[in-house]
């Protein structure tokens, strides 16, 4: 009884954490490529105009990782206009396979995108709408997991709303701005996905490995560090949440340019 409900605990953690990860990223990927089929042969070049924007940053991300996991970094390219296959940047880097935690490293490079700019994304709403910011995080501080799909949906919408309330204000219009450019470019490569999965098995061992000796020393403690991976959840969702809408509004303005192709 006692492995199952440590099992539980573990699938818990892991779906609610890397699984809103791969999610909201899956789901921004849609968005992207349909914002960019909308603009039909034109599409390269709209592309390349976003990407001139959000590509470095895209690349810095995965570059950022790979000096806090210890990787070498080999070969960068922050933007490139490329004919042959499309590639807007990389970052070629190796590491040491038999160090676990330069394998670990591999899922966090991978996914490092979608992480990072969600982070610049809030460090840049600080800047430019403070008030908004704190309003948005007491809405989300109310999420709660556990309490079931309603009530977490009511506090998303509500902290939703209160992001679209400041819309009067010019500062508002630059971080819309902003924030599309950059969530046009989250979007991860084949590469980035292979990368991430590769690390991923060793991330989930490590904290099924971890979950397994909480339980078995003590089951409250391991139901303490659930409930700390659940609030950590719910601030998951809400900061892709606005991610998402971000490439949901470029979507929304890409449609007239369909008709037109």
């Amino acid at each position: 009884m006692v492995f199952v409900d440590i099992l539980i605990s573990f699938l818990l953690q892991l779906v609610f954490t890397v699984g809103v990860i791969f999610l909201f990223g899956f789901l921004i990927a849609c968005c992207n490529r349909a914002f960019y089929g909308n603009f039909g042969r034109r599409g390269r070049a709209v592309c390349y105009i976003t990407g001139f924007f959000g590509t470095p940053v895209h690349e810095l991300s995965h570059a950022l990782m790979c000096i806090l996991f210890g990787h070498k970094i080999v070969d960068m390219k922050l933007f490139q206009v490329s004919d042959e296959d499309g590639t807007l940047g990389y970052v070629a880097h190796t590491y040491n396979r038999r160090n676990i935690y330069q394998q670990i490293g591999n899922f966090f490079i991978g996914i490092a995108p979608i992480v990072v700019i969600t982070a610049l994304l809030y460090l840049v709403a600080w800047l430019l709408l403070p008030a908004m910011t704190s309003e948005f995080f007491s809405a989300i501080g109310n999420i709660n997991l556990s309490e079931g799909f309603v009530s977490v949906m009511v506090c998303l919408f509500h902290a939703i709303g209160v992001f679209f309330s400041y819309a009067v204000q010019w500062q508002w219009w630059v971080f819309l701005l902003i924030g599309m450019l950059l969530s046009l470019h989250m979007t991860l490569s084949g590469a980035d996905i292979k990368g991430a999965l590769g690390g991923l098995a060793l991330v989930a061992v490590l904290l099924f490995a971890a979950d397994l000796i909480m339980g078995l020393i003590s089951m409250p403690v391991l139901n303490t560090f659930t409930q700390y991976c659940m609030v950590a959840a719910g601030y998951l969702l809400s900061f892709f949440a606005i991610a998402l809408v971000f490439a949901l509004l470029a979507l929304i303005i890409s449609l007239p340019f369909r008709s037109r192709r």
